[in-house]
């Protein structure tokens, strides 16, 4: 991911979505030029009720402006798998790897806004410490699903596993 530093410059680490809406917020949303023009209104006509209703349109504006971003920090709060990935599918895709009989204990969370990570247990009765299926199993994930911190826990089959509850993931 390529990302814009101050000004547009390379490096700053903020993805361009991220600079758009700062731009914007100073171009588009200055409250206090809305307030400086309201104080003004209401010295050369008196009307008093613009003063509330200016300031209930700014609070408006920086709810709406900034509940996306809200939401988001409450489901990385929260460990909330992210809107864009469906865990029966990720469940799925590690299911279809040549060997694996069967997934469980699968956990997706959102790091951070880019940073996905994933935890889950393959239960593959012939693992001799194939290699490759775990590189298969990190690729796919990769590119499926851009989740990039991964972690499998390789089960023969031997013992049931405890955490291998029916009707869950």
């Amino acid at each position: 991911m390529r990302t814009a530093g101050a000004f547009g410059t390379p490096g700053s680490g903020l993805p361009p979505e991220a600079l758009l809406r700062i731009y914007l917020e100073r171009l588009g949303n200055w409250p206090e030029i809305r307030v400086i023009a309201a104080s003004i209104v209401i010295a050369v006509t008196g009307w008093t009720w613009l003063d509330p209703a200016v300031s209930l349109t700014i609070a408006a504006l920086i709810v709406v402006s900034t509940w996306g971003l809200l939401r988001d920090s409450v489901n990385l709060s929260m460990d909330a798998v992210p809107p864009e990935i469906d865990p029966r599918e990720v469940q799925a895709l590690l299911s279809r790897l040549l060997g694996v009989r069967e997934v469980h204990d699968l956990h997706v969370w959102a790091m951070s806004t880019t940073e996905t990570a994933l935890t889950a247990h393959l239960v593959v009765p012939d693992y001799q410490g194939q290699e490759e299926l775990l590189r298969q199993a990190v690729q796919g994930l990769h590119e499926a699903f851009e989740i990039r911190h991964v972690t499998l826990q390789v089960e023969r089959g031997e013992q049931r596993c405890p955490l291998a509850d029916e009707g869950t993931i």
